[in-house]
């Protein structure tokens, strides 16, 4: 059911949810984003909210590659006024990793997004979304773990 969509590229922490992966582009070595999903962080935001001391403690890390890291998340983040053209922002939009509802049709109509004002349901579909991933296969789940941000 619910499985993740994500394309090669990933994007910034401006409301949308970007791999880690996406700082191979910038120097980072695979081994090392192994080593730093292995440790936890999955996102560019996880790691730019990590301090130093954090990153610090992951074998094979030293005060030089922390440093590296945290230069490459910074090129990953958006610009520091907080303005991007709309071809930037289009191309921040192509990146953005999407959860599927299990159903075609459903995603089609909801675009890749959920929004909307208070009390129009996105709370409710979220937790439905929850409960049919962990649902076993033989009645449509994904016997998957699930990780809700509200």
């Amino acid at each position: 059911m619910p499985s993740s969509v994500a394309s090669d590229d990933s994007l910034n922490d401006d409301g949308f949810i970007v791999d880690i992966d996406a700082i191979q582009a910038h120097g980072i070595g695979a081994v090392d984003i192994s080593k730093l999903k292995s440790n936890g962080y999955y996102t560019i935001a996880a790691v730019h909210a990590a301090t130093r001391r954090a990153l610090l403690k992951i074998k094979g890390f030293s005060e030089i590659k922390v440093e590296k890291v945290k230069e490459a998340i910074a090129k990953c983040q958006p610009s520091a006024g907080g303005f991007v053209t709309a071809q930037e922002l289009g191309q921040q939009r192509k990146r953005v990793l999407k959860i599927s509802t299990g159903s075609k049709q459903f995603d089609a109509i909801l675009g890749g997004e959920v929004f909307g004002e208070y009390r129009c349901g996105k709370t409710q579909l979220s937790h439905t979304m929850s409960i049919i991933a962990q649902l076993p296969k033989d009645l449509g789940g994904a016997e998957g773990k699930v990780a809700y941000i509200g």
